[in-house]
């Protein structure tokens, strides 16, 4: 069923919504709309994505004016477009309105540096002018505050209004206080510093989101379109239709995905699979948007649309994954509800009863409850998690690992033990040629492979088809031939220069009386392997052998030799015969292997393997593999072979099929989890210490507020970190 024509979606600007403490009221304003489907945010752009049934966007927009929230214009809604390249964005409310009150009280950076300069004023004003200079004083101070802090200000108070207390109201109640107290100077340099705080934060998450933001701008807006008479002209990229064919100069980025038809280059695609070297493309080959030819003109059938090329899905899915609410995020949203109304009642208390079980003046007392309040700020606090998240999704999407969720990204450090499909995961995917051995020396070794190359070019069997490729790269060609037969299940025969010839199987040789234990002595090796053998025959000898296998990916023992440094335990799922399932899992290392499985059989492994090792991850390409992939605790797909369904049904997708890339990601999260929580500790550790100087006598206003900048800058260039590549030197 069409999903548009059950819900409508909407993407409203929000000027005042800049951080993660933002978001988490919003969600709370928005929790009880009947027909809320999905939120999403994205902080830097200020944008709210929201998903509803029909007729719920009044009680939407309703609810996020009450909430202080109000849209940058009410222009009415319009219906859902998906985008590409920066062509439009959904339902987009308050796109073409830059005259919102939210957007006029917003300060840019001139505002601030004006602001922090009539707080200067102010606090010179009091410190060295008589007291009859004071209104000049106050009035710098005042109009620092409505330079800088209108909009938090407003927000405060709309915050106290319904109950909630969050970092605007705890500035709104800190400003109040600091002028009904004669610390106007205070209050001034306080909001000027806060909203100081805010931009630099803002700047430097806007970092994080960027990285994602950087491969957006890598697929180029227009193309170079073939039309009617070969002529070649520049069109907008989203105007192509699938199926069109355009064309790529050298040191061009190509702005859709397509198959090659005409050209031959070698193609830079680190933006989509993370490969670190150029990969030579020709006839034939897939390109993605994007990437980069270096090499070549390149002419391609276009295979998707600019909404729909692998780069815009990698764009799409990550941009979910950093609106899903990951464990730790959820944990410190939990905590800064209990948090900040706890520190609201202690600078309640410390107001209230400090003079009498301390024995402070009450202003004094006061004034410490007012710096408390501005320590209470949680937002170091709340945006530890999500700026860390987001840097290391954006850093496995550059490495070609796409992650659906920061969830994923936290459980992959957990892993115990790995599962792995044979198939496409653990080998390339396709039969090739092995081996060819000509038996005897009756005929000439390079007719009898001249005839073997005959019959197999005459099938579209897999095996026939490797056997035919073999040949030809070894520069064996096929002849003519006559009365070709295929004969399903044993192999295929012709006449070839009069005589009968087949390419059988062993079983098709032992019905025919040609198997005879010296054949069965020569074959052994071969099906110790695992490879599919193949004889050339005539009536009364057989000829040749010529052995088929699926090859291990290159980069698979080493892959398997880091998961097991890593301390998780290795296993092979195949539907595969168990002595092919066996030698692969010889020449790449796994721990243990198990060929004819079914797909419920894998299932029933993966159960297994969870009980007796811990939190185990399957990785697979095919569909029998999406049942087990969705029932594992982390489903890993192999991208550039994968089915559709395997990468729907799995958690993680690995766009280049390098399985390296799977012990980074586990090396990755545990990096996440170790940043996470110094993040979480260095902003409590940082708020005891001032809460500690506040109670006692050295901690002003102001150092409240650079404390809380200082703690906000230094979780976010923390979480930054994750943004540098880490590879391992064999993967670089």
């Amino acid at each position: 069923m069409n999903t548009a024509s059950k819900f409508e979606q909407a993407v409203y600007r929000i000027p005042n919504m800049d951080c993660a403490a933002e978001e988490s009221e919003i969600r709370h304003a928005l929790r009880e709309v009947a027909g809320l489907r999905g939120l999403r945010f994205r902080l830097a752009a200020r944008e709210l994505h929201v998903e509803v049934t029909p007729g719920s966007l009044p009680e939407v927009e309703q609810r996020l004016r009450a909430a202080g929230f109000a849209p940058a214009s009410d222009a009415g809604p319009a219906h859902d477009h998906d985008h590409a390249h920066g062509h439009g964005h959904p339902h987009d409310h308050g796109a073409q309105a830059p005259h919102g009150r939210g957007l006029l009280l917003a300060p840019g950076l001139p505002r601030i540096v004006g602001a922090l300069l009539l707080a200067l004023g102010a606090e010179l004003a009091h410190a060295f002018l008589p007291a009859g200079w004071a209104p000049l004083g106050m009035a710098l101070a005042v109009a620092a505050v409505g330079l800088s802090g209108l909009s938090t200000y407003w927000k405060g108070v709309q915050s106290l209004r319904r109950g909630r207390l969050n970092i605007s109201a705890l500035m709104a109640v800190a400003v109040t206080g600091a002028f009904a107290i004669g610390q106007w100077p205070e209050a001034a340099m306080v909001m000027a510093l806060y909203a100081l705080a805010e931009h630099l934060e803002a700047r430097a998450v806007d970092r994080a989101r960027g990285a994602i933001g950087e491969l957006l701008r890598m697929a180029p807006d227009t193309v170079e379109l073939q039309e009617e008479g070969g002529r070649w002209r520049e069109v907008p990229a989203a105007q192509v239709p699938v199926g069109a064919v355009v064309r790529v100069k050298p040191g061009a980025r190509l702005a859709l995905d397509g198959v090659v038809t005409e050209g031959h280059g070698a193609v830079d695609q680190s933006p989509v699979t993370g490969e670190s070297l150029p990969v030579d493309k020709g006839v034939g080959d897939a390109v993605y948007a994007g990437t980069l030819n270096q090499t070549g003109v390149l002419s391609l059938r276009v295979t998707a649309g600019a909404r729909d090329t692998q780069l815009a899905r990698i764009i799409h899915a990550v941009e979910q994954a950093q609106a899903s609410r990951a464990p730790t995020q959820a944990f410190i949203d939990r905590f800064a509800a209990v948090y900040t109304p706890a520190v609201f009642a202690l600078a309640l208390g410390v107001a209230v009863l400090g003079p009498w079980l301390a024995g402070w003046p009450w202003l004094a007392a006061a004034y410490k409850a007012l710096v408390l309040l501005v320590i209470a700020c949680p937002c170091a606090l709340v945006i530890a998690t999500p700026v860390t998240l987001v840097s290391a999704l954006a850093q496995a999407a550059r490495r070609g690992v796409l992650v659906k969720g920061g969830a994923h990204l936290e459980r992959a450090r957990l892993l115990k033990a790995v599962a792995l499909d044979k198939t496409g995961t653990l080998t390339v995917g396709r039969p090739v040629l092995v081996a060819d051995e000509v038996l005897g020396d009756a005929w000439p070794a390079e007719a009898v492979r001249g005839w073997a190359a005959t019959l197999a070019a005459g099938s579209d069997h897999p095996v026939s088809r490797a056997i035919a490729q073999g040949l030809a790269a070894r520069g064996v060609q096929p002849g003519a031939c006559e009365g070709f037969a295929d004969r399903p299940g044993s192999g295929v025969e012709a006449r070839i220069g009069g005589r009968r010839l087949q390419l059988i199987n062993w079983r098709a040789a032992q019905a025919q009386g040609l198997a005879g234990e010296w054949l069965a002595a020569r074959l052994a090796p071969h099906q110790a392997a695992g490879r599919s053998v193949s004889l050339l025959a005539t009536d009364d000898e057989v000829l040749a052998l010529l052995a088929v296998a699926d090859t291990l990916k290159p980069h698979a023992p080493e892959a398997l030799a880091q998961l097991k440094a890593l301390g998780i335990a290795t296993a092979m799922l195949s539907g595969d015969h168990q002595a092919a399932a066996q030698a692969v899992a010889r020449a790449a290392g796994v721990d243990e292997a198990q060929g004819e499985l079914l797909p419920q059989d894998k299932l029933r492994r993966i159960a297994e393997l969870r009980a007796r090792h811990g939190p185990t991850a399957m990785v697979g390409d095919g569909i029998n593999d999406a049942p087990a992939l969705a029932s594992a605790d982390l489903g890993v797909a192999m991208g550039a072979a994968g089915t559709g369904t395997a990468m729907e049904a799995a958690d993680v997708v690995v766009m280049n099929d390098d399985l390296r890339r799977l012990p980074e990601l586990v090396r990755l999260s545990r990096r996440v989890h170790g940043v996470l929580w110094q993040n979480i500790a260095l902003a409590l550790g940082i708020k005891a210490v001032f809460l500690v100087l506040a109670l006692g006598a050295g901690a002003t206003m102001w150092m409240a507020v650079f404390a809380d900048m200082g703690a906000s800058l230094i979780v976010v260039a923390n979480g930054l970190r994750l943004l540098k590549v880490e590879r391992s030197a064999s993967s670089a």
